[in-house]
């Protein structure tokens, strides 16, 4: 087991963290507001009484775009944590179908598939992770004689999991999984203050775009969707999103 300095983690998050604002950027220049009518519940919107074409594209984007930065930085932590797993226990990307992360330490390969939080899955996306880690564990417990021990874990990057050993695999959150893949207890709250480099101008900038969004949306929609007294015609909505034709 080697170490990994702050600085080191600090100088990779600051080479990196720009290209999470850069993609949640050019996401929202790329939205078109009809695919996101399509992938919403427009009976959502009437049941929350909301009767502005401003508050309507608000609603819709700050849903979709939550569910898009979700998955863009976990995308970035995952990179993070390999990073970082590489310098320490010399780990790195998995080739298995499904498998993110492999490592050695104490005599034991461990095959990791990372996820954002704990919540991420339904019943048959756990499946389908459990059948992965039987493939893999299949694989590599013939190839790996130096290292027949091969132990499975889903890796989690925030969150809690007080029952960790789940039977075929193990599941590591938030601090546990940090300190997995380092060695160090503290780095689940050490990685905090470096994410935040130049936070406040890139979501300046972000803000920006977002307003401009907002406002083409409302006009699109009220062109689309309301009747001449300004009004939401809801059965046109209804009928874009679910209608046959």
């Amino acid at each position: 087991m080697k170490t990994i300095t702050q600085e080191k983690i600090i100088a990779y998050v600051e080479q990196n963290i720009p290209k999470f604002h850069q993609n949640r950027i050019e996401k929202l220049k790329n939205l078109k507001l009809k695919e996101i009518l399509r992938r919403k519940n427009p009976y959502l919107f009437k049941v929350k009484d909301i009767t502005t074409a401003g508050d309507f594209i608000k609603t819709i984007l700050d849903a979709y775009l939550s569910s898009q930065e979700e998955s863009i930085f976990g995308t970035f932590l995952e990179n993070l944590s390999i990073y970082i797993c590489n310098h320490v226990y010399d780990g790195s990307k998995s080739s298995a179908e499904g498998i993110d992360m492999e490592l050695e330490k104490d005599n034991t390969k461990y095959i990791v598939s990372i996820k954002s939080g704990p919540n991420w899955g339904n019943a048959s996306q756990i499946k389908k992770m459990r059948d992965n880690f039987r493939k893999a564990k299949r694989i590599l417990g013939t190839n790996t004689a130096s290292s027949p021990n091969v132990v499975a874990v889903n890796g989690c990057c925030y969150g809690k999991e007080n029952s960790p050993d789940k039977g075929d695999y193990l599941k590591y959150c938030g601090q546990r999984f940090w300190s997995f893949i380092s060695g160090n207890e503290s780095l689940y709250t050490d990685i905090i203050e470096p994410l935040g480099y130049k936070a406040k101008d890139k979501n300046e900038q972000f803000m920006e775009e977002y307003s401009k969004v907002v406002n083409k949306f409302s006009r699109e929609f009220l062109e689309m969707f309301c009747d001449t007294t300004g009004a939401i015609h809801w059965n046109k909505v209804i009928q874009f999103n679910s209608g046959v034709i």
